[in-house]
């Protein structure tokens, strides 16, 4: 977790340098910035233990814990970290394969260690080491956006300033739209994530095999390749703003689904049914027995591929060439990464310095919904009409999550901002 330290967490905060002084106002001391930090990469490693579950806790917790110039990167490192995780546990998966079925038992307590419950008992230890570094290093931390800290019940500092929660209304039409467009951002990612291999199977042919090696390869890639850019995010943002990376992210996720718009005269294969006749024909003995003979081994080694006919588009749509797949997936992995960090980001400096629990349990609800509506969209309406439909469908999508995000563009700033206590 050390790698994951940027320059706003290197020093404790330091408040505006007064007129005629030679001295910083000091309003964090070292001893609570270490806390402080040490907390914070904490929730850092429950995100790549064990994310499910954790999300609003989390990232509500380290809203609380952060100051506005160190919110941004903290949920990048939140996201990269959960990122992370989820691709290397198939990857432990993987290896863990080569213990074999048989594994070893330990004779006294008749634990057997094997390929199928080798990764339950790792997880099993990682969630208890997980659990008893929450309990003895994890403490409650709050500042406001300067990063001033509020009084709490684990840590005082008679030296440290402390101040009182600001009272003020949460502009709840920011908030509602922050859920709208995470919504938007989770619906048009959990749609690619679910018609990879059936896209490909139909555009190109691949057999069932080739389609989840080779999809589960792009994943991966996809996965690296979101860490990267949630890394990257973090320096953008410092110069541009959450909201520009976030109009950018949603033009860029829109880019990539016109890309994978069919375009051109070439025509995917198309996996033809067999016909099936009741009339004996007119063939010779020699032509049964070598019918009989082949018929069996193609039967079992071969799988129809291509765009199946009852699947009526399949006649006239044109194919997605590789290159588009290929070009869309970067893009689409870039602008959902952006989306995902900044929607995060935004939030909860609207909500400002009040506790988020609920607001951030809300966040995430809308993102789990989107990611059970997005796949039975997908499967409808690509099965029905074709990918050109979907996609342009998608776009459309993309479009009016645009369109609303510049209606209220000045809308999403921080709470204190809005309420005139710190300069944006």
């Amino acid at each position: 977790m050390a790698s994951l330290r940027c320059q706003a967490e290197q020093e404790p905060l330091l408040g505006h340098r007064t007129p005629g002084s030679r001295e910083w106002d000091i309003i964090e001391t070292e001893e609570h910035y270490k806390s402080r930090w040490r907390s914070i990469r904490i929730l850092y490693l429950t995100m790549f233990l064990s994310s499910v579950g954790n999300i609003a806790v989390v990232r509500s917790y380290i809203a609380g814990a952060t100051s506005l110039q160190e919110r941004t990167s903290s949920m990048a490192n939140t996201s990269a970290c959960q990122a992370l995780g989820f691709i290397l546990g198939p990857v432990f998966q993987t290896c863990f394969a080569l213990i074999g079925e048989k594994g070893v038992t330990w004779e006294t307590i008749k634990l057997q260690i094997n390929m199928y419950t080798a990764p339950v008992l790792l997880g099993a230890f990682l969630g208890v080491l997980n659990i008893l570094l929450i309990l003895t290093i994890l403490r409650e931390h709050r500042v406001d956006d300067s990063g001033r800290q509020y009084k709490n019940i684990n840590f005082e500092e008679a030296s440290t300033e402390e101040v009182q929660v600001p009272q003020g209304n949460v502009d709840h039409l920011g908030v509602v739209t922050i859920n709208v467009l995470f919504f938007t951002a989770m619906f048009v990612f959990a749609v690619f994530e679910t018609n990879v291999t059936q896209l490909t199977m139909d555009m190109y042919a691949w057999t069932r095999e080739q389609a989840v090696l080779y999809g589960g390869i792009m994943l991966a890639a996809f996965g690296v390749q979101a860490i990267i850019a949630f890394l990257g995010i973090k320096l953008l943002s410092e110069k541009i703003g959450e909201r520009a990376l976030l109009l950018g992210g949603l033009v860029v996720v829109w880019v990539g689904f016109f890309i994978l718009l069919p375009w051109g005269n070439q025509f995917p294969k198309i996996q033809w049914e067999d016909l099936h006749n009741n009339s004996i024909p007119n063939t010779t003995f020699g032509e049964i027995i070598i019918t009989l003979w082949r018929s069996p081994r193609e039967d079992h080694g071969e799988e129809p591929t291509g765009c199946p006919a009852e699947q009526a588009w399949c006649l006239y749509t044109p194919m997605i060439h590789l290159a588009q797949f290929l070009t869309s997936v970067v893009l689409i992995g870039i602008g959902y990464a952006s989306c995902h960090v900044t929607s995060y980001s935004l939030y909860s400096k609207i909500l400002g310095p009040k506790p988020q629990g609920v607001y951030m349990g809300w966040l995430t609800a809308s993102g789990s919904a989107a990611r059970i509506l997005g796949p039975v969209f997908i499967s409808q309406v690509y099965t029905s009409w074709g990918p050109r439909w979907a996609f342009s469908l998608i776009c459309g999508i993309v479009a009016l999550a645009i369109i609303l995000l510049g209606v209220v563009y000045k809308r999403l700033i921080a709470f204190s901002v809005r309420h005139g206590r710190i300069q944006e």
